[in-house]
């Protein structure tokens, strides 16, 4: 994939104390930057209109978090931890993190890294048991590094932890850079796939599946535990072929090594009426993932599928991976 070179830069004024800081202005020296108060709150942002989305996503913000609460999870990890970015430069129509409008459209990045691992490290020292903390569940970590390099430097320094793993998912398959560092074994890379059609109509700005794929092979090689997540699964028409037409195509192109020991998760989309709102203006000839029919209300302003749905498709594509993967688990479906 070609390399993401931002519009505009915005940041805040106390990033460049920080070497990451640094090294990102000098990177990114020809482009213009603007200096903002806030990496949360750039009122020229939200007051753009939705139809403007795709030209935001143009836009990087440089930032330092300020916020480390970890939350418990009881799915792949133990804990989310907020880490060194949030949001993304690619545009997936049903994106979780296209949260209040545009506030969330753009990819902003975290400078203080350093802050935010040794929180990581002592917490996962301190425990009396192993524990997983998920760095990914904000933005997309192979991607970032692409423009940061914070996985490679992340992987290398959380070798010094006693104890604990780090883990997180793709959509990329810019892996390269990281396939020949140390740590490895602490480290749980999770591959997000979708049906060919899908990741070409929906999951714009991603890696195209053949490449997913060859990633994964290229991390099991390398030494990494890897995992699949089915993500979302979206019931567009034709589902259940596209989906067993996916599930072939892993059985057929994983590689033996992979397949010994890889693990399974899968998740059904979540859909809201600000997605709506934000892909009629912003791309308006795409594909309408809302469906009446097959979607019920869910809190405020949120689509999910309903019951009967649900196990139509829990029951069918659990009956693919036991048919093709026979030996490998299913962590969970949600």
């Amino acid at each position: 994939m070609r390399k993401f070179i931002p519009d505009a830069i915005y940041y805040e004024p106390k990033v460049t104390e920080y070497e990451l800081g640094k090294e990102l202005f000098e990177k990114y020296k020809d482009v213009p930057k603007f200096e903002i108060e806030n990496h949360n709150n750039i009122e020229e942002m939200r007051k753009k209109e939705n139809k403007e989305f795709p030209k935001m996503k143009r836009n990087l913000i440089i930032g330092i978090r300020k916020t480390h609460k970890f939350v418990p999870n009881n799915k792949i990890s133990d804990y989310l931890v907020p880490y060194t970015s949030s949001g993304c430069t690619a545009m997936c129509l049903y994106c979780y993190l296209v949260c209040n409008y545009n506030k969330c459209a753009y990819l902003r990045l975290f400078v203080n890294r350093e802050e935010m691992l040794d929180k990581i490290i002592k917490t996962a020292n301190e425990s009396e048991k192993e524990l997983v903390f998920e760095i990914g569940s904000n933005s997309d970590l192979i991607l970032e590094n692409s423009i940061t390099g914070n996985l490679k430097w992340t992987i290398e320094n959380f070798k010094k932890a006693q104890k604990g793993y780090l883990t997180f998912p793709t959509k990329f398959d810019m892996v390269d850079d990281i396939l020949d560092v140390d740590g490895k074994d602490k480290v749980i890379i999770r591959m997000s796939v979708n049906p060919k059609e899908i990741i070409q109509k929906i999951e714009m700005g991603t890696s195209q599946l053949e490449k997913r794929v060859e990633a994964i092979n290229k991390l099991k090689k390398a030494g990494y535990k890897v995992g699949i997540l089915i993500a979302p699964v979206i019931f567009v028409e034709n589902w259940e072929k596209l989906y067993e037409e996916l599930i072939i195509y892993l059985s057929e192109n994983l590689s033996e090594e992979v397949k010994k020991d890889v693990f399974f998760e899968v998740i059904l989309m979540t859909y809201s009426y600000i997605h709506r709102k934000i892909n009629e203006e912003a791309f308006p000839s795409a594909i309408d993932l809302y469906n009446p029919e097959l979607m019920t209300g869910r809190g405020k302003g949120k689509y999910t599928y309903k019951q009967e749905q649900r196990k139509i498709g829990e029951e069918f594509i659990q009956g693919l991976l036991e048919k093709y993967f026979p030996e490998n688990r299913i962590v969970y479906f949600s």
